[in-house]
């Protein structure tokens, strides 16, 4: 079988590198790609948005499934284009990816389906939200921007001050453009951040290995939101017992609500959770594998995953049994460009990478990376990297993966030292 992978960031890069290693799968296209699947798979210079041009690539190279992988074309409704031409498609339909794309509407399910979740409040203007700032008593609070930042659009706001800063920001200065011009006010809640993934074909659901994410900059959690700095699974915070009560409550509520919105969900469902003293929160859903989880997740994975997929789309996930597991945690740690997640600079060669090559346990899944005129590997995106260790504790899993982040260098790379460090 062909399979097509759309996207071109780490996460793509491990579903594409996953993926070739099943028996059944002769080649694997990546759409637009990056230099890492120019190497495990083979690039299509397709946009992720181009709708047309990718049913008309599936159709020409008889491609047997396609995987997407970032939140914009699915929000966007590339399953739904798709799956109207006949074609295959591992992911949410646009009604379903809403969890993701529009905040106000997650929290809104969330209320429905009697699922915890922080107290909050919507506004669909600066103004409403200003006032309502200032006429209630000064805590932390989140804002968030309704619509997709790229993982950056949450501002964790100690006091009335910061809130009332972050309104500006989003709303009044469009930061992130149309995604900010309706807004979600949430009190903080207190705790450890968790991300539970499950695979779910909307009646039947996989729930996967507890990962967490690091989303602020800097070690210590310091420094403003990012799209991840680095990952690992799995997440001794969400216990057994915890992530039994997890799947009950959140997972299967959460497919059961989207069920009754007349919006079935299949694919991926990833919950972003706080554990705190209060128990178990979901502070977001997104509707695809995490980026950076997705990594650790996939090289502990070794149930065949396009047999996964398959199973999803024929609604016979139930016919899959227990996922099999390497034993072993593992760390990804993400390296980045100088100024990220602001603005940064690229064209600079990156040097390191055969020395990592050769290192056993140790997986470079690229992002953004592209090739200059000189055929050196150049970072071209803010978070460049995520370098990902297998070890026999998450301690040795750790040090495996800055060992190979040690070679690795280019001008102005830059990573937290810290990643798994609340595990260990």
């Amino acid at each position: 079988m062909k399979v097509l992978v759309v996207g071109s960031g780490g996460r793509e890069h491990a579903l594409a590198w996953k993926l070739s290693q099943s028996p059944r799968v002769d080649r694997v296209f990546v759409a637009p790609g990056n230099v890492g699947t120019f190497f495990d798979a083979e690039n299509v210079s397709i946009d992720v948005l181009d709708f047309p041009a990718i049913i008309r690539f599936v159709k020409e190279n008889h491609i047997g499934l396609v995987a997407v992988g970032p939140e914009q074309p699915l929000c966007a409704g590339i399953v739904d284009a798709l799956q109207g031409e006949g074609i295959r498609v591992f992911g949410p339909s646009k009604a379903a990816a809403q969890l993701e794309g529009s905040k106000i509407f997650c929290k809104n399910a969330l209320k429905l389906g009697c699922i915890p979740t922080a107290e909050f409040a919507t506004f669909d203007n600066a103004q409403n939200a200003l006032n309502y700032l200032k006429e209630r008593e000064d805590r932390p609070v989140v804002v968030k921007a309704d619509g997709l930042a790229a993982g950056k659009g949450v501002y964790v706001c100690q006091n009335r001050d910061e809130a009332l800063q972050a309104v500006q920001e989003m709303a009044l200065d469009k930061k992130f453009g149309a995604a900010g011009e309706r807004l979600v006010i949430e009190e903080r809640l207190d705790g450890e951040e968790a991300s539970v993934l499950a695979i779910t074909d909307g009646k039947t659901i996989l729930t996967l290995p507890p990962a967490q994410d690091h989303k602020p900059a800097y070690d210590g959690d310091k420094g403003p939101n990012t799209g991840g700095m680095g990952a690992y699974c799995p997440a001794p915070v969400v216990t057994e017992a915890m992530l039994r009560w997890v799947e009950e409550n959140i997972l299967v509520r959460t497919v059961h609500v989207m069920n009754r919105l007349e919006a079935p969900f299949t694919g991926v469902l990833y919950a972003g959770l706080m554990i705190g003293r209060q128990g178990a929160k979901v502070l977001e859903f997104n509707t695809r594998f995490g980026d950076p989880e997705c990594q650790p997740l996939l090289m502990r994975l070794k149930t065949d995953l396009l047999t996964i997929m398959e199973a999803t789309l024929d609604r016979q996930l139930d016919k899959i049994g227990s996922l099999e597991w390497d034993p072993r945690p593992c760390v990804g740690v993400v390296m980045a460009s100088e100024g990220y997640p602001g603005k940064s600079v690229y064209g600079h060669p990156i040097r390191g990478l055969e020395d990592v090559a050769g290192m056993k346990d140790v997986k470079v899944f690229h992002s953004g990376t592209r090739v200059n005129e000189r055929a050196e590997v150049v970072n071209a995106g803010g978070r460049v990297l995520t370098v990902t260790a297998l070890g026999e504790s998450i301690a040795l899993a750790k040090k495996n993966a800055y060992e190979a982040v040690r070679k690795i260098r280019w001008e102005g790379a830059w990573c937290r030292h810290d990643i798994a460090d609340k595990a260990i």
